[in-house]
């Protein structure tokens, strides 16, 4: 996916977006500062915006192959089961109710399968938003900050999930997080984002340890430590 000279103003607020390349079958974490630009970027390659100038060129994907899960998932009002079975349906695809049994189980949410949706907890929200990007296997996912927002365990099974498919069949991902240490795990490639732009890509190390940017060192140095043995980060 190559994103070239895209812009798009809200409110006060302006993204522009000059040259950025998602690699396909990679996973890619966007980072910044609030009120950067990412999900607003994710937006516009969601199609939920659409730019005033530039263009995406998605490189023959097509766009009811992208999904996102967000920070504050949108659910239609009826059942845990029917709302991961929605983009199934939406796509004309078969629904195999014993697959979506086992993922419910995975995440512990088996006892809510029929539960109105919008009843449950935000985490468990997280959980069925995370499910429904999952279900119907995509070419791109783009997760906004749904594993921020869930306990240690249940980050660390959808990590799994999500580094067992790319072995499987590799996928394009997409991880909007402020946890530096899970994009590091995680990401082949990074993004910064500063003021509506990207200011710097290469891969994890390459931003979180090695950039020269000042404005990138500040960022990581007030999110995260280095471990002493050089193997990886943590949050400080």
């Amino acid at each position: 996916m190559i994103i070239s000279n895209v812009e798009k103003k809200v409110g006060d607020f302006e993204i522009k977006i000059n040259d950025l390349y998602i690699e396909a079958g990679k996973i890619h974490g966007i980072i910044g500062a609030n009120g950067s630009g990412k999900t607003t970027l994710c937006k516009l390659i969601m199609g939920i915006l659409d730019a005033e100038s530039g263009q995406v060129d998605y490189q023959g994907i097509n766009p009811k192959d992208i999904t996102m899960a967000s920070q504050r998932p949108y659910f239609t009002h009826n059942s845990v089961y029917e709302n991961i079975c929605y983009p199934l349906k939406l796509r004309h695809r078969k629904i195999d109710e014993g697959r979506i049994d086992s993922l419910l189980e995975m995440c512990g949410l088996s006892d809510k399968k029929y539960q109105y949706a919008r009843s449950l907890s935000s985490g468990e929200q997280q959980k069925v938003s995370m499910l429904r990007a999952l279900v119907f296997e995509p070419e791109v996912i783009m997760i906004d900050e749904t594993l921020s927002n869930l306990d240690p365990e249940t980050t660390e099974l959808f990590e799994q999930m999500i580094l067992e498919q790319q072995k499987r069949k590799p996928v394009t991902w997409i991880l909007i997080s402020h946890r530096l240490a899970h994009i590091y795990k995680m990401c082949d490639q990074v993004h910064f984002m500063y003021r509506g732009s990207v200011i710097e890509s290469g891969e994890s190390r390459e931003i979180l340890f090695e950039s020269e940017d000042k404005r990138i060192r500040e960022f990581v140095a007030n999110e995260v430590i280095k471990v002493e043995d050089g193997h990886g980060i943590t949050e400080s």
